[in-house]
């Protein structure tokens, strides 16, 4: 089949896309480069079509999406702290610039899966969080976000086959020390031998799941009958940032403790997703443990 990933160059996009180039697709990248590394499609470049293109240059999007049977839309801003000082910026991508994808699935027929996130949640009253919760994001990222949930429903409505992933925190290889998750960060910092940083107390908690496991809930909600739906992609539990600190450490060998710095604004106190629905509709559920990946991961850290 054939099919378009926008963000293709970025961290869960070129994920996706190696994914469909082992099952012999045919695949075009859209992206800018702004986030997006080209090496990151290195060993499957000559398997794929690249196009250096903006999803808000709508003219040139819509002669690129014209024979396509799917897309799944990763473009995306998603700096939480860079969104509360460029929120126009952040609303023109990822709002104006989903509506543009979304607009053309609905004159060319396609599918869409695209990158949906936990922030729509907010704080919430209780974990773990199921998909009917309250909405209420906490940051400009979020309510861009939020706001991609209501064009969703609106396109639903008029036929549009569009499937929202609320990934949770996702990790793994490829991913932008700029815009990184706090594992990311935390192993920056150990690979230098410096302890890592904690925002606020630590307690709050995070559910991880691996970049792998959310490329392949992609592939199975693209290849699903579902036609309109919002699924949480993550592991399932919940883990404090202090234990991912020392969890870090503990694999190093290194002797230290992690520092503790001011929180964050915006800053979600406990984030753990119920994922028995994507079970359900797609037979999807995350396989990488966090723990084995970061064993081998801070190994190889440590040898360099």
């Amino acid at each position: 089949m054939n099919f378009i990933v926008t963000g293709g160059a970025g961290f869960i996009g070129s994920q996706i896309v190696g994914h469909l180039v082992k099952n012999n697709h045919s695949v075009t990248v859209i992206d800018n480069f702004h986030v997006g590394k080209l090496e990151n499609l290195d060993s499957f470049q000559n398997k794929i079509k690249i196009l250096k293109m903006d999803i808000l240059d709508y003219d040139d999007l819509r002669n690129a999406v014209k024979n396509v049977d799917g897309i799944f839309h990763e473009a995306a801003l998603t700096l939480v702290q860079e969104s509360f000082t460029k929120q126009k910026e952040y609303h023109n991508v990822n709002v104006i610039g989903t509506e543009n994808v979304f607009n053309l699935a609905k004159e060319f027929g396609f599918k869409v899966v695209y990158a949906s996130s936990s922030s729509v949640y907010g704080n919430t009253k209780k974990i773990p969080i199921r998909e009917d919760f309250e909405r209420k994001p906490l940051n400009p990222y979020g309510d861009t976000k939020l706001a991609d949930e209501y064009l969703v429903e609106k396109y639903s409505k008029l036929g549009v086959r569009i499937i929202g992933l609320r990934y949770f925190n996702v990790y793994g290889p490829r991913q932008n020390v700029a815009y990184a998750g706090v594992i990311t960060k935390f192993l920056e910092n150990i690979a230098n031998h410096k302890a890592p940083v904690i925002h606020g107390d630590g307690l709050q908690v995070r559910d991880f799941v691996y970049v792998g496991d959310v490329a392949r809930a992609n592939i199975m909600a693209m290849g699903s009958k579902v036609n309109f739906a919002f699924v949480n992609i993550g592991m399932g539990t919940a883990l404090s940032i202090n234990d991912l600190a020392n969890m870090i450490i503990e694999a190093s060998g290194l002797t230290m403790k992690p520092v503790h710095g001011p929180p964050l604004e915006g800053d979600v106190r406990e984030s753990q997703a119920d994922v028995s629905l994507a079970k359900k509709l797609f037979s999807w559920k995350a396989e990488t443990k966090l723990k084995d990946w970061l064993n081998v991961t801070v190994q190889q850290i440590m040898k360099n």
